[in-house]
């Protein structure tokens, strides 16, 4: 098989391109969603959600977070997993990567000294579910070993046990707390059993189908992994080491490639795999909303940059809802911003500003 060969700058192209960051951006909430594969659910709201910050990169101002939740909960084109907001065709492969994997073996040993607690769990969703965790008994026998974090809270630890299992699904929310449910009560019927083989290559697939371009391997973690496999097509990137993969579909867009300014969520999927975005963009980003504040180099919840195909800053900002106003700290540049890179990212903040129906203050205010 022929290895491409690729510059950075090609690089670069093909994993934006991918993650539906350059022009002309994406109109469909769920299509948008079906490409990235998922959207990672995280509580921090310092300027929005995560899973909305995504989707407003993408879709623009037009993009209503209350979408979404009509997806989810309403029409059920797409599922909540544990962490994620998903397509329902990943469902089956992710499912039997939890069910068949090493990383979870230690959860089907909880799973196996609980039998009883988990059949009491669905014996109780099947009489009265929907149910949120603190309506439902908890009768354990090995409580799950705590650190801290989760004292006193095997019952949801067991409802997100099986939930990753498929053996109930969530079913909606109230608040952040979430609904459970038996998954032929939420999920599409006809969902098919993989084999951990037909699993991991359809995750390879998919994962490379939202990447653009990845590792091929690499120390393999519970959750969503950066690597792919024998997915797609071999391929070199000049002056950057490692296998690396690349999706033959998206090869064309290097010479064809129209970019645009988009301010990332912290947990984006293009940057998110922090050493691949030090290998192709030589950027640095660390999240440091746990670090204390004297020793933030960009803020608390710093939105990456990207212009066109480079990374090029971090915007420092926080929404005060009570004042009504998008505080901008600072933008911070990676390179030195030219006039069209400054003029792209203020318009880029004042549309932020909108979209959350707040004024603008700071740097980048009017």
């Amino acid at each position: 098989m022929v290895v491409h060969e690729l510059t950075v700058e090609q690089a670069r192209r093909i994993a934006v391109h991918a993650q539906l960051l350059d022009r002309p951006r994406p109109t469909d909430l769920v299509a948008t969603v079906e490409r990235l594969t998922f959207l990672q659910i995280d509580p921090t709201a310092a300027i929005a959600p995560s899973a909305d910050l995504v989707l407003w990169s993408r879709l623009g101002r037009t993009y209503d977070p209350g979408e979404l939740t009509r997806a989810v909960e309403q029409d059920r084109t797409l599922v909540e997993t544990v962490a994620y907001v998903r397509s329902p065709q990943d469902l089956p492969a992710v499912i039997a990567e939890v069910r068949d994997t090493e990383p979870y073996a230690f959860m089907a040993e909880w799973l196996a000294a609980n039998d009883s607690f988990r059949r009491d769990i669905l014996a109780t969703l099947e009489a009265d579910g929907p149910l949120l965790s603190r309506d439902i008994p908890d009768t354990c026998v090995v409580p799950w070993p705590s650190s801290g974090w989760t004292n006193n809270r095997n019952t949801t630890k067991m409802l997100e046990a099986l939930a990753l299992r498929g053996e109930v699904a969530i079913a909606g929310r109230k608040g952040r707390q979430r609904y459970f449910d038996l998954p032929e009560r939420v999920y599409p019927a006809g969902l098919p059993t993989l084999t951990l083989d037909q699993a991991v290559a359809h995750r390879n697939e998919r994962r490379l189908a939202a990447l653009g371009i990845a590792r091929a391997t690499g120390t393999v973690v519970p959750g969503e992994g950066p690597y792919v496999g024998e997915a797609g097509e071999p391929a070199e990137i000049r002056g950057v080491a490692g296998t690396w993969r690349v999706h033959p579909a998206y090869l064309d867009v290097v010479d064809d490639f129209r970019g645009r300014t988009a301010l990332l969520s912290p947990f984006d999927r293009l940057i998110h795999d922090r050493a691949r975005a030090e290998q192709l963009w030589g950027f640095e980003y660390i999240l440091e909303m746990y670090k204390p504040k004297p020793q933030r180099r960009w803020g608390y919840f710093a939105l990456p940059i990207l212009h066109h195909d480079r990374l090029v800053g971090k915007l420092d900002a926080q929404a005060d809802r009570k004042a009504g106003t998008l505080v901008v700290n600072a933008i911070h540049e990676d390179v030195r911003f030219t006039k069209a890179i400054t003029t792209a990212v203020h318009r880029e903040v004042a549309d932020l500003a909108a979209w959350l129906g707040l004024g603008l203050s700071g740097p980048a205010a009017p």
